[in-house]
């Protein structure tokens, strides 16, 4: 009996509706289908308004919160089980909840350990996702994850800056791996920043390990969240002498007045994904490239069942 490969369809979880088209345009079909109906009590219904049965379903979705995102992605993987899909991958750009990713103090969740049992209770088959918080929660799912890096998009907009005396900088200890790739890639040095928090999104104390004087200085992290981390080490490496500081951050958060504090701060643009909608009103500083094309790549080699190691680049 001759195999026949199963159709594709794309649908979109409402808050990434236009990074789903765009991803959809790149892949080569139309956006599938799909309505939400609402209770008066915010209870919502997702329905696919075509047949899903034997086909190689992709729901996209980042499930940054509010939990309303991650509980769409949820219902949307149930009803595709029920309706009979014969692969169903979740596309997550941003993968929310993870920085809860470790027991970090007595009597608190691992979020992220509970997100990856909830996919795979829901009826995920795959798993598809960007620059996670933290690499080990690849070992959360029991299920394939495909884990991509935006440094595939990140890396050629860096070198055609063409900036000289090139310094890669991680924000914080956690990310030096990171900065530490990169600067491999790039040939550059590497310092780091040691930060002490009170408590989450709030610093204490901040300090520099390296030099920066006369250097353009990157700073590389996973997300941009308050931006008090990233505003303040470019503070630091501007008054320790570095000649420009820019910021690449896969995922923009940006919450609370983080763009009022990008915007204030020296540092001469963050370069972000659109892996998140992003409102950026009051500012220029932020610049959006998009992942689309990554992921649209990768699902075409996971439905063709092709390797995706030419995506990796670093």
């Amino acid at each position: 009996m001759e195999y026949s490969m199963p159709a594709v369809k794309i649908f979109a979880c409402t808050q990434s509706t236009k990074l789903a088209s765009k991803i959809a345009q790149e892949y080569g079909i139309e956006l599938g289908k799909i309505i939400f109906s609402h209770f008066s009590d915010g209870e919502f219904q997702p329905s696919f308004e075509e047949s899903v049965r034997g086909t190689r379903v992709f729901l996209i979705g980042s499930t940054q919160p509010s939990s309303e995102n991650l509980m769409e992605m949820l219902l949307m993987i149930d009803a595709a089980k029920r309706a009979s899909a014969k692969h169903i991958t979740a596309v997550i750009p941003y993968f929310g909840w993870a920085r809860q990713d470790r027991k970090d103090k007595p009597r608190v969740p691992i979020a992220a350990k509970l997100v990856a049992n909830l996919l795979e209770t829901a009826g995920a088959t795959r798993v598809i996702t960007m620059d996670l918080h933290a690499d080990q929660i690849q070992g959360f799912f029991e299920i394939p994850v495909d884990h991509l890096y935006a440094s595939t998009i990140f890396l050629p907009y860096i070198k055609s800056l063409n900036l000289e005396n090139l310094c890669m900088a991680s924000p914080d200890m956690g990310g030096s791996k990171r900065a530490h790739s990169y600067a491999k890639f790039l040939n550059s040095d590497v310092v780091i920043c040691y930060k002490q928090r009170k408590k989450a999104n709030v610093i204490e104390k901040m300090d520099l390990i390296g030099e920066v004087e006369g250097k353009h200085v990157i700073l590389v992290d996973d997300m941009v969240d308050t931006a008090g981390t990233l505003t303040k080490a470019s503070e630091i490496m501007m008054e320790k002498g570095a000649l420009s500081v820019r910021a690449v951050c896969t995922h923009a958060i940006l919450s609370g007045n983080a763009i009022e504090r990008i915007e204030n701060s020296p540092m001469e643009e963050i370069i972000v994904t659109d892996s998140i909608p992003h409102n950026l009103e009051g500012t220029k500083k932020i610049n959006v490239l998009s992942c689309a094309k990554l992921f649209a790549d990768v699902m075409h080699s996971v439905h063709q069942h092709v390797s995706i190691s030419d995506k990796f680049i670093m």
